[in-house]
């Protein structure tokens, strides 16, 4: 049945999710109000490039519901709405973006690498621009007022060069992950 999952398609969701998980609880703390260094977009961008926009929308949707739902899957080892909420939280909602960009991209014109740094470095300044202006209304809302500079020299310049790096490392290993889940589906 078109549209309809396949046990392989849900078990690739869960795996994604897992990856993303574990992706987030890799940090490094940084002093406030600074968010830790974490993984998430490098392993939002490798499911997404890998699995297409289909699955990799699925499986960023599956591990923010799971979060949402109070499963411990964001940094931290933290889960729940509140989190989604938080300033922080339109960075997270921001995946689904990436992976629709990301995703599409893959579909549409392939995996070459010229296409997924393209493809990751549109998405990330997506996911940026909707988390950054998520990040003034919250904290505009719970602290007082905050300029879009002040907000982007918190929340985007200090993960301008660590995200351009795990967009390199994602770019390359996303056609071999692809590669490997078409021969898994072979056999």
């Amino acid at each position: 049945m078109k549209g309809s999952f396949k046990a392989r398609d849900l078990a690739y969701i869960g795996l994604g999710a897992a990856l993303l998980a574990v992706c987030a609880w890799v940090s490094i703390p940084l002093p406030p109000p600074l968010a830790p260094f974490t993984l998430q977009t490098f392993a939002v961008c490798l499911v997404c490039a890998a699995y297409g926009w289909r699955l990799g929308l699925w499986t960023v949707a599956v591990y923010i519901l799971l979060g949402a739902a109070g499963v411990p899957v964001f940094s931290g080892f933290r889960g729940g709405v509140g989190i989604l909420l938080g300033t922080t939280g339109g960075y997270i909602v921001g995946f689904l973006f990436t992976a629709l960009i990301v995703g599409l991209a893959a579909d549409w014109f392939g995996r070459s690498v010229p296409v997924m740094l393209a493809s990751m470095a549109l998405g990330i300044l997506v996911c940026y621009a909707f988390g950054t202006a998520w990040f003034v209304i919250v904290y505009t809302r719970n602290t007082g007022a905050i300029g879009v500079l002040t907000a982007l020299s918190w929340c985007v310049f200090p993960y301008l060069l660590p995200d351009a790096l795990k967009i390199l490392a994602a770019s390359a290993l996303a056609r071999r992950v692809h590669s490997l889940a078409g021969k898994a589906e072979a056999a």
